[in-house]
């Protein structure tokens, strides 16, 4: 499944740097004056909405947020540098390139001439000025094990009877799903429509609702009910739409007809077959631009313009969003990543982004080879850990750098868990998966704000939020210290975080409650002014 997408409904429904030089330079960077969080530091009042807005740029001193320290490090560190361009990948559902907050900084090919026909730099893509999608007209897609399911032949006997397993559990479970989200598709539209008669209009804001001091029950209930639903960021018209389209693909788990139709006809390419590559289309956006919500919002958190006075402020300056469109709604097929990495590789990106993920994966090889091409192109990959609440050392959990759990086989990719704005026990997203192994670092991942479809800009959470916060940190240190290799640049990341000394609660059970250095190899979070200070030591070397 592609549960890295970012999460509208869960809350509600249920190290050292490699080669012996680099171990040297680590060690040099203890006389540095670094960030550390004070172990009783804790945010008392609540965010004020200007600060929610931008908390990942935010410091965990002078802010009590645990943040990144972007805007400090733009402050004392970038004031009076300048920095090289870095082209980004964003291999996500699409991004909405014609967005006002994103269209300044839209990779365009520039060995291509734009809508001549003509494959003009001969890689094999017809007139791909601002990337490529691998997609073409699909939006919706089956999950990995469904596919399984339908072709026995995609895997070994034993992959097939864990898809068939994991199939009846999830029957098992849409019962009961079906029945929270039509109670609560039913309190939404409830309570919505009794704010909308007491304010006598059919919209109102958050602010308006938090300042409704009627006695009537049903309107006291009803404004409990929608402040819950608000404190997500999400309109209530939007999430109206995203519970019925939850509550539509249950019931087509119900009914089996989830495992019926063949989405990937329309593309007209053999999935099975990686060499078979004449496929997809030029439309990076996707052919609906709502579809592209996932994407824009990944971009977005990267590289939405800075200090414009619209929306929020990206993490990175001095960057290019090239887009590979290969994430449906569903999983995505380890053809059109495989390829997706190849092609960003390929176009001059040093820093690819992967908001996505699943449990299975029948053409692992196939990725697992991208992953090893960027490598030896020296090409950073940032991955989201997923939203299960799993610890990934034991759950399967794909693309990922090692096939056995324990041994990597390629040092270009970096796996990020998700953290929320509150500081303290509750530090730790409770969607967010966890491993000492296979788990790299920590990043903000919650009610993040960024671009969405159409000039509009929203709060989304997940580690598909997480990834690019450091994915966007990754390319401040590329675009400023250009001769940083990948595998540097992803050490530096991981042994330049703050550190959290404390205990946390674990997947939002405050019965768990586990040190947050036994979460994550390296036990810190990203911070980019950190990150920056052991990068110029590091260059000097």
């Amino acid at each position: 499944m592609n549960n890295i997408k970012p999460l509208y409904l869960s809350v509600f429904a249920t190290l050292v740097l490699a080669g012996c030089g680099a171990q040297k330079q680590v060690s040099e960077t203890s006389t540095l004056a670094v960030i550390s969080a004070p172990l009783n530091i804790k945010k008392v009042a609540p965010l004020k909405e200007i600060e929610l807005k931008r908390w990942s740029h935010l410091d965990i001193v002078k802010d009590t947020i645990p943040g990144m320290s972007v805007d400090r490090a733009y402050a004392e560190l970038l004031k009076n540098k300048k920095g090289v361009k870095v082209i980004v990948g964003i291999v996500d559902s699409g991004v909405d390139i014609e967005h006002e907050d994103l269209k300044s900084v839209v990779w365009t090919n520039p060995k291509e001439i734009p809508g001549n026909g003509i494959d003009d730099d001969n890689n094999g893509y017809v007139d791909d000025i601002h990337g490529w999608n691998f997609l073409g007209d699909i939006t919706k897609e089956n999950l990995e094990y469904e596919r399984i399911i339908k072709n026995k032949n995609l895997a070994d006997e034993v992959t097939y009877q864990a898809a068939k397993k994991f199939a009846d559990k999830k029957i098992a479970e849409a019962s009961g799903g079906k029945a929270r989200m039509e109670g609560m598709l039913e309190m939404i539209t409830a309570g919505d429509a009794t704010l909308a008669k007491h304010f006598g209009k059919p919209a109102y804001s958050a602010e308006e609702v938090n300042a409704i001091v009627s006695q009537e029950p049903e309107v006291q209930k009803s404004k409990a009910a929608i402040q819950q639903m608000l404190s997500f960021g999400m309109p209530i018209a939007e999430l109206k739409v995203a519970v019925q389209k939850e509550l539509d693909d249950l019931n087509l788990l119900l009914k089996g007809d989830n495992l019926k139709k063949d989405y990937r006809k329309v593309l007209g390419d053999n999935p099975e077959d990686i060499t078979d590559t004449k496929y997809g289309n030029n439309n990076v956006i996707g052919p609906d631009k709502d579809e592209a919500l996932h994407g824009t919002h990944v971009a977005g958190i990267v590289a939405q313009s800075r200090d414009n006075s619209i929306g929020g402020d990206g993490v990175a300056s001095n960057v290019e969003i090239l887009t590979v469109r290969a994430v449906p709604d569903g999983d995505e097929y380890d053809k059109d990543i495989a390829l997706g990495i190849r092609y960003a590789v390929d176009n001059g990106a040093k820093v690819i982004n992967g908001s996505f993920g699943k449990s299975f994966s029948p053409h692992k090889q196939w990725v697992y080879d991208a992953i090893k091409y960027a490598e030896k192109k020296d090409v950073l990959i940032v991955h989201a850990a997923g939203n299960d609440a799993k610890d990934i050392d034991y759950n399967d959990n794909f693309p990922s750098d090692s096939d056995d759990k324990i041994n990597e086989f390629a040092d270009n990719m970096i796996t990020i868990g998700a953290l929320n704005f509150e500081y303290g026990d509750k530090v730790v997203a409770d969607f967010s998966n966890i491993g000492k192994v296979n788990v790299d670092v920590f990043a903000p991942g919650v009610k993040i704000y960024a671009t969405t479809p159409k000039d509009a800009y929203q709060y989304l959470q997940g580690t598909s939020m997480a990834a690019p916060n450091v994915a966007g940190v990754a390319a401040l240190i590329r675009s400023y210290y250009p001769k940083l290799s990948a595998s540097q640049v992803k050490h530096i990341l991981m042994d330049s975080g703050v550190a959290i000394t404390t205990d946390v609660v674990v997947g939002g059970n405050p019965k768990d409650s586990r040190s947050f250095a036994a979460l994550s190899k390296s036990g810190k979070m990203v911070n980019a002014y950190n990150a920056l200070l052991m990068a110029e030591k590091m260059s000097k070397k």
